[in-house]
């Protein structure tokens, strides 16, 4: 589980596709610092397991459907990615719950500049604006971060300076294609709300069972 606090902004050395998945080598240093064979580290949003790593370098798989469904397979070398660790049991709860696992791409469609901070403009998918809801939480490559409001198919959130300068939100351009993530709360209130509650069977106790029982 994440928060969508980045930690740290890496560069991507080297992706080589195979097929249908792809192994791919970032350039980090914070994230390293404690790092395991077998971690979770979310990559721009998406959660990946380290297979392999040096003291400035990790690698990890990338399978066929993390390429379909995300922006993983857009990269190039020196990419910046956001780059955040599993969060730690006795760590600070900055953000919001996130698990690493994207539902879907948007698409940058309109960056303003305003003030002391920059309005992004999002567009994405029918499915995905359905839980994005204003004042809500939503992640953006991995960013935690507030819906300020929303229209049929498109939302918009406020950067501060601080967020630009940590992440790399700072190198996306009109057109640039984001990993989105919806809060997690929603999607099970939706589910539980879908399920029916399973039928309890008729009773055969009635008032002339109990009549003749002697009740």
């Amino acid at each position: 589980m994440f928060t969508g606090i980045i930690e740290e902004v890496g560069k991507i050395a080297q992706i080589n596709k195979q097929g249908e998945f792809a192994v791919v080598a970032i350039n980090a240093s914070k994230v390293l610092s404690d790092v395991h064979l077998g971690d979770s580290i979310a990559v721009n949003g998406v959660c990946l397991t380290v297979t392999s790593f040096t003291q400035n370098q990790f690698t990890a798989d990338v399978m066929s459907e993390t390429l379909k469904r995300t922006s993983l397979g857009e990269l190039k070398p020196n990419s910046p990615v956001n780059l955040e660790r599993a969060m730690a049991a006795n760590g600070r709860f900055g953000g919001h719950i996130v698990s690493g696992h994207i539902d879907g791409t948007g698409e940058v469609v309109e960056i303003i500049p305003a003030h002391n901070s920059t309005w992004y403009r999002i567009q994405t998918s029918p499915k995905l604006m359905c839980y994005i809801i204003e004042k809500g939480s939503i992640t953006i490559d991995g960013i935690s971060l507030t819906v300020v409001d929303t229209d049929e198919s498109s939302f918009r959130v406020s950067i501060i300076p601080h967020t630009i300068a940590q992440t790399n939100l700072g190198s996306k351009k009109v057109g640039s294609i984001v990993n989105l993530e919806n809060d997690i709360v929603g999607k099970y209130i939706e589910q539980f709300l879908m399920k029916k509650e399973p039928e309890s069977p008729q009773s055969k106790i009635t008032a002339d069972f109990l009549k003749n029982a002697g009740f």
